[in-house]
């Protein structure tokens, strides 16, 4: 670890939300030696007393026992009680929440573990009203360390938009992950969920039919097969029998280098920032310098964040060593308990990620001054970072489509007991000093303030596949590439109501743009009821 990072604190900027073994959770959280058993066995709730969440560290309801397989140390679960999870959850949470001055000291006894954890955190609001703490969750370890170290998941491999999860439901499929179940079953980008196994999906108000839905939405495991309905745009039925897998994802998909009268632009669709998604954007940004692309559209537009050291070697290859040279990406500003540690900096080499070290090899780069970014409101964390970093370094960024989900926040994934908790830790800036934009960055035809980002309002389109240059955001930003403006119209053949995705009409039990994303499972379960759950 010191030779990857030779400054005394780097590590814990490192790893902004994902990836580091030595840091992210697993069994040993970091360590190889077992933790002791703690000083006394009675533990009481004392309020506004804090006592070091080591003394309360591993001791679980139901430890866990043999060798974690991803870290290959013996976890370090020792038999303990609900409440030593929970004075742990409440001492982590003083010791490293940004705002641990804003959340209640509850008494613990007085809720289950996961309740307790999703009390702690602030009740504070934004200025526009929003929650000022909307990205605070927990998932088991496993699934994690499945998901962002191996790059795998077991499900279908498709990518669902929510549009409204009580009766009349609506889910239709955003994308599908190559050499998926469904990308096998030829499952269409816009297609819409009609049913499953013969369960009406769209109109069910039975409890034991949304948990038969729920269940065959989020498989558990590979090897589960229901049969699911869709309608098509054209208004087909396509009856589809699909069979979870572990399947690999891909963060980087339908590159493409543009031919236009006036120049060569690249495209990249880029979903996720989990390491594995290096290898394909370094090929990408090489393919790019050797055919002599001028100009990038980038569509985040369903990235919602991940690994901060690999937005940050993105930013390099985007802007090159001319620009990037001896500037800050991201300063990260902890709570007042945290001392300050160096800034971060723009990473221009290939990264071992498994081992935490550099590499020789220097980033390929077009050194690009302009570039196109497609976005949604689940446009979050890491992809905001990439936004801010290269604003900070005067690089013209372009925005297109819809504000960002507006999280200039970061954690440091913790596990404990075989649950990972992700609790806000810190808040980034960059080189300017500019980092308050928790309401997203905004498209603006005329920018007045910091968070507000030149470009165009566009609605997501469905109609058309996702790097297809008819597609509505990648077609609006050719157009601006060629004409320094919006198109007269931005209306794509079909798209999401902004209002529903306000909150008018959706109800789902996890409106996080960031979790789905980085999780990359979708899985916000289907509602019973036929009334929005609001804000979680």
């Amino acid at each position: 670890m010191n030779a990857f990072f030779p400054k005394p604190r780097l590590s814990l900027a490192f790893l902004f939300c994902v990836l580091f073994i030595a840091a992210c959770g697993g069994g040993s959280g970091g360590t190889s030696t077992p933790l002791q058993p703690p000083v006394s066995q009675d533990i009481i709730w004392q309020p506004g007393i804090y006592p070091p969440s080591a003394n309360f560290a591993a001791q679980c309801v139901t430890p866990r026992s043999g060798v974690d397989p991803f870290s290959g140390q013996p976890f370090p679960d020792q038999a303990g009680s609900a409440l030593a999870e929970k004075m742990w959850l409440r001492s982590w949470t003083n010791e490293t929440y940004l705002w641990y001055d804003e959340v209640p000291d509850n008494n613990p006894n007085d809720f289950s573990i996961s309740a307790y954890f999703n009390q702690l955190k602030t009740n504070e609001r934004t200025a526009s009203g929003r929650l000022k703490d909307n990205f605070h969750f927990s998932e088991p370890t496993s699934e994690y360390r499945e998901r962002t170290q191996a790059g795998t998941s077991s499900e279908y491999g498709i990518r669902w938009e929510f549009i409204a999860n009580t009766a009349p439901r609506e889910l239709i499929v955003r994308y599908t992950e190559p050499n998926s179940p469904a990308a096998q079953a030829d499952i269409p980008r816009g297609a819409s969920l009609k049913r499953i196994d013969g369960i009406d999906f769209v109109n069910t108000t039975s409890s034991s039919e949304v948990d038969a839905i729920n269940a065959a939405l989020f498989p558990d495991e590979a090897g589960e097969s229901h049969e699911f309905e869709f309608q098509l745009l054209d208004g087909s039925t396509l009856n589809a029998n699909l069979t979870s897998a572990v399947i690999d994802l891909s963060p980087v998909q339908n590159v493409d280098i543009i031919d236009t009268e006036f120049s060569k632009i690249g495209y990249i669709q880029f979903n996720s920032f989990i390491t594995p998604a290096q290898d394909a954007l370094i090929d990408a940004f090489q393919a790019f310098v050797d055919n002599g692309v001028s100009e990038l559209v980038l569509d985040l537009r369903y990235n919602g964040g991940g690994s901060l050291a690999l937005s940050s070697q993105l930013a390099y290859m985007i802007a090159g060593p001319n620009q990037t040279n001896n500037a800050i990406f991201e300063q990260l500003v902890y709570n007042d308990k945290t001392p300050p540690e160096d800034p971060f900096p723009f990473y221009s080499q290939e990264i071992d990620y498994v081992n935490g070290r550099f590499l020789s090899n220097t980033l390929p780069s077009p050194e690009f001054t302009r570039v196109f970014i497609l976005s949604t409101g689940s446009t979050c964390s890491a992809s905001e970072s990439l936004i801010n970093g290269l604003r900070g370094i005067d690089v013209e960024v372009i925005l297109i489509g819809d504000t960002t989900c507006g999280k200039p926040f970061g954690f440091l994934p913790t596990d404990n007991c075989g649950t990972t908790y992700f609790t806000i830790q810190f808040q980034g800036i960059n080189e300017k000093g500019f980092g308050n934009f928790s309401d997203g960055f905004i498209p603006s035809l005329n920018p007045q303030f910091d968070d507000e980002v030149e470009g165009c309002f566009v609605d997501d389109d469905f109609s058309n596949a996702l790097g297809s240059t008819d597609e509505a955001l990648l077609s609006a930003a050719l157009f601006y590439a060629e004409f320094d403006g919006c198109p007269a119209n931005t209306s794509p053949v079909l798209s999401i109501d902004s209002a529903a995705q306000e909150g008018k009409g959706p109800a789902i039990m996890a409106p996080n743009p960031y979790i789905e994303a980085i999780i990359n499972d979708d899985r916000r379960f289907i509602s019973k009821s036929s009334t929005s759950n609001g804000e979680n």
